[in-house]
């Protein structure tokens, strides 16, 4: 299968991390008629304003980016703002998508949805098995209610029109990269940079350093949703775990993103302070039996965020 040719995608979200990453990959392919509002002009949480924006654009595809994201201290500091905030958006949306005939919604849902002490690799029918990590406990409901939404449109109207999908730890430019609330690879990227340019002699991070992640470069991502876009699901069970397929201990990855930026001090770890969940490796198998695999490396991928990321600070200087 493939998309129409001028399919209309709405994108929400566009300009986040993902949604930037999904906009870069339609607008690559010149037949697509790429929809995007900026928050002032949508506010995506208001259901009036959400139901009247579909009814005027009538989009045939919508990818759902949009929602309250960060680390674990802003989640763990503002559980009822993640909570409430992603519920209402994906309501809406969802919503509003299905009452106006959209072909296919993708949804983007959180490997944080999974239990904390989850059997590795976690295969999608883990998601409900036990407690998700408590820090991101608000996100993680937000997340289950919206997978389920979609699995229960489904299951009501039939057809698979809605398609949750999990990807792990995704990075890459436009990511967040303050210490504070960014993901933990773009806040060790900011927390490298800013000490080999202040002259520091010495990181402190948090947690042990213990802890096992799975990265997906941004882009590889893209790919793989706009290839689900157009994609045969009926034999395919919903949800989607979308991962590359290894892992890596945060300690690792902090060398690892050390040597990339330049830093020559000491990396000292601070374990007073949550690590989080101890692995979260997905099994990606289901997504990987269509076609799809990961182009981008590991390091490779944090020297192309790193590089963007300089772009941006030269932009700042320059303006």
């Amino acid at each position: 299968m493939s998309l129409p040719r001028d399919a209309r995608i709405f994108v929400a979200g566009h300009r986040g991390l993902v949604g930037s990453a999904l906009v870069r990959a339609l607008r690559a392919r010149p037949h697509a008629d790429v929809v995007t509002r900026a928050r002032t002009e949508l506010e995506l949480a208001d259901s009036a304003a959400v139901d009247g924006f579909f009814d005027r654009e009538r989009p045939q595809y919508v990818l759902l980016a949009a929602g309250r994201v960060g680390g674990i201290v802003v989640n763990r500091d503002y559980p009822a703002d993640f909570l409430a905030e992603n519920l209402a958006i994906q309501l809406n949306v969802i919503r509003a998508a299905r009452r106006t005939g959209v072909q296919r919604v993708i949804f983007f849902a959180s490997s944080c949805m999974y239990p904390r002490e989850a059997p590795q690799p976690m295969s999608e029918s883990l998601l409900l098995s036990g407690r998700p990590e408590d820090t991101s406990m608000a996100y993680a409901v937000a997340k289950l209610a919206g997978t389920h939404l979609c699995l229960a449109y489904n299951r009501q109207y039939g057809g698979e029109r809605f398609v949750p999908v999990i990807p792990n730890s995704v990075y890459g430019p436009n990511d967040n990269f303050d210490p504070a609330s960014g993901h933990v690879l773009s806040a060790l990227i900011r927390r490298f940079h800013d000490a080999k340019a202040q002259g520091d002699r010495k990181v402190t991070l948090w947690g042990s350093g213990l802890p096992r992640r799975e990265f997906l470069y941004v882009d590889d991502l893209a790919e793989a949703v706009l290839m689900l876009l157009a994609a045969d699901l009926a034999s395919v069970e919903l949800p989607l775990n979308i991962g590359p397929g290894e892992d890596v201990s945060i300690r690792d990855l902090a060398r690892i993103v050390e040597s990339v930026v330049g830093f020559a001090g000491e990396i000292e770890w601070d374990k007073t302070q949550p690590d989080g969940a101890p692995r979260k490796l997905l099994d990606s198998a289901r997504i990987r039996s269509l076609g799809w695999s990961p182009a981008t490396d590991l390091e490779t991928g944090i020297r192309r965020t790193y590089e963007w990321y300089l772009s941006q600070q030269q932009e700042k200087i320059a303006s």
